[in-house]
């Protein structure tokens, strides 16, 4: 999707565990639901 809308040099970091001790942990646990960074930028 970021290529779609015209982001170039897109890196995207590892999967972070974002919902450890928030109220929908363990839903996020059954559908392995990860955070990740990401970074890139579009070109002038």
């Amino acid at each position: 999707m970021m290529r779609q809308t015209g982001f170039v040099d897109i890196e995207i970091g590892p999967g972070v565990d974002t919902f450890a001790d928030a109220g929908g942990e363990a839903n996020a646990r059954t559908f392995e639901v990860y955070g990740y960074a990401f970074l890139a930028h579009k070109p002038q």
